[in-house]
């Protein structure tokens, strides 16, 4: 079943929508890695932090791409979709972390 060709009825539907959306969610993270880089000098190294969390969540997001769209397939193929609820909490985390910790280095301790 894990090799198993996965015949698509209604191509450019779910599986793909999906896809782009978290492809936009990285892209989104390693926009915010960059400007992260961009407050390097003025907030020191506190903002390597930041940048480990959105560099690594836009990694994980591209790791787990092909996963995520041969499981919605499937889903789609046997009728049995399921919401990826690891995936949203884990972006969920880290955009409090980033948000706690950005609002920290902002309004602390200067």
């Amino acid at each position: 079943m894990k090799n198993e060709p996965i015949e698509i009825i209604d191509p450019g539907l779910q599986p793909e929508r999906t896809v782009f959306a978290w492809n936009r969610t990285m892209v989104s993270f390693l926009v915010v890695s960059a400007v992260f880089l961009r407050w390097l000098p003025h907030y020191g190294v506190a903002m390597i932090l930041l940048i480990a969390v959105s560099s690594s969540m836009a990694f994980g997001i591209l790791l787990s791409q092909r996963a995520r769209y041969r499981r919605m397939a499937l889903g789609l193929k046997y009728e049995k979709v399921h919401a990826d609820v690891v995936a949203v909490l884990m972006t969920t985390l880290a955009m409090f972390v980033l948000g706690g910790y950005g609002i920290f280095l902002v309004l602390g301790p200067n």
